[in-house]
């Protein structure tokens, strides 16, 4: 079976920028996803499309089609008090925006009473380098399909 959209696929996966793993999946723990529903970034889904289970390949992504490019103007300055807990540079913390939605942010310095904040992924602007082995491809289900994500086993039981 191939890669196509609403086939749920199981990757093993690491991620390489400028020679430095910076992610990957766990032995035994792969990432299960619903192709064609903007699950995982689009130039990785792009790459794998038509793939079958056991194919190993290398992908590089661009900006474009990763995290985006990056964007200076995306960055701003808070006030301390905005902040519950002690801050720390380069930790990731998370902001309500208007709309409810959450906003990932990273801390880039502390100045006395301002703190330097960066509103971009922190792969925002680099060329990702995947090494994938395809381990299963299979037929969506039903509930999946309405959900927009594949499920893992146990993942929406009842009581």
């Amino acid at each position: 079976m191939k890669i196509a959209a609403d086939k749920v696929v199981e990757l093993d996966y690491k991620l390489t920028v400028n020679g430095e793993t910076v992610d990957q999946s766990e032995p035994g723990e792969p990432l299960t996803y619903l192709h064609g529903h903007s699950n995982i970034i689009p130039g990785l889904e792009q790459a794998i499309e038509g793939r079958s289970a056991g194919e190993t390949l290398q992908v590089t992504v661009q900006p474009e089609d990763g995290y985006g490019p990056r964007d200076e103007d995306n960055m701003d300055e808070l006030d301390r008090a905005d902040f519950e807990d002690d801050i720390e540079v380069g930790m990731t913390y998370y902001a309500q925006a208007e709309d409810g939605s959450v906003l990932p942010f990273t801390v880039l310095s502390l100045d006395g009473d301002t703190v330097k904040v960066d509103f971009n992924p922190p792969l925002a602007g680099e060329v990702l380098n995947f090494e994938v082995t395809v381990l299963s491809v299979r037929d969506a289900t039903t509930e999946e399909l309405e959900h927009g994500h594949a499920h893992s086993a146990g993942m929406h039981d009842h009581e």
